[in-house]
This record gives structure tokens, C-alpha cells and sequence, in this order.
């Protein structure tokens, strides 16, 4: 009796694995499906998904309303959207001269430097360290803590002749 019972409760075929594997697929397909449009639902907004999605209307007329209501909508998005873009192009704009006008400022001091350290160097005692700016330029060392270079101290050198 009860082998008849399992043969007979799941119908004609209980023991047909193909159409229990086609079952499975099936159900996994759907809860798969069901997955992707509850995630579809929470992404958008919600309003208008729901409207979208579950109403049914009743005339042409509400439908076109309804559908206008979210055209309102999404263009209004739109333009933050293109405003937002405006304001963070403009804002880029200003940054960029900033930094523009920044290094065309420091490479004028640099010349400047640069100049004063060519008419100078020639007045430094030759029997100084600091006659040679290259050595000098060597022999310097960038500290990473106070953010500053590290030049070697003035040293003079007297060569005394017999």
C-alpha cells in the first residue's frame, strides 16, 4: 500500500527525474527573474516604477496623465542633472586658472632666482664652497619631515702657499 501511495502521489510520472529536473530549473529561473525585478524596483524610484509597472489604467487619458507626470519627473532630474554638470565645470575651470596662474608665478621666481644666483656667483671667493652650484646642488639633500633642503654650511678653504 504504501509503494502505491509513492508511485501515486506525485501524480503519473513521481518518479520521472527529467520532468523533476525541468521543475527545479524552472524554479530557479522564476526566483531568479523575481530577484531581478525587486532589484529593478529598489534601484528606480519607486513611485514611478510602481506606476510603471503594477497599475493598469483605466483610459487612454489617465494613462497619458500618468506618463506625463513621470515625463515632469525625469525631466526635472535632467535639469539638476545639467546644472550640477554646469556648476562642476565651471568650478574645474576656476581651479584650473588657479593652478595655471600658480606655476607661470613660480617659474617667474625661479628665473628671478635664477638670475640673482648667476650675477652672485661670481662675487663669492673662490676659496668658498659656494663658488660652485652644481657641488652645492649635489651635495644638498630634501628632508621629507620639515619639507625644507638641506644645504651644505658655507666653508672657506685658505690655501696656504710656502
Amino acid at each position: 500500500l504504501q509503494m502505491l501511495e509513492q508511485q501515486v502521489a506525485g501524480g503519473e510520472q513521481a518518479q520521472n527525474k527529467d520532468l523533476k529536473e525541468k521543475h527545479k530549473r524552472w524554479k530557479k529561473y522564476a526566483d531568479k527573474r523575481r530577484l531581478q525585478l525587486v532589484a529593478a524596483l529598489q534601484e528606480s524610484n519607486e513611485d514611478s516604477s510602481e506606476q510603471a509597472l503594477l497599475n493598469v489604467y483605466d483610459s487612454m487619458q489617465e494613462e497619458v496623465r500618468a506618463k506625463s507626470k513621470m515625463l515632469e519627473k525625469v525631466q526635472e532630474k535632467l535639469r539638476a542633472a545639467e546644472t550640477e554638470i554646469k556648476d562642476l565645470q565651471q568650478e574645474f575651470g576656476l581651479e584650473k586658472m588657479d593652478y595655471l596662474s600658480t606655476i607661470w608665478r613660480q617659474e617667474r621666481d625661479l628665473m628671478l632666482c635664477q638670475q640673482l644666483l648667476g650675477q652672485v656667483q661670481s662675487l663669492v671667493q673662490r676659496d668658498c664652497n659656494y663658488c660652485y652650484l652644481e657641488r652645492i646642488r649635489r651635495e644638498s639633500v630634501w628632508d621629507e619631515e620639515s619639507g625644507c633642503w638641506k644645504i651644505p654650511e658655507p666653508v672657506v678653504q685658505k690655501t696656504h702657499l710656502p
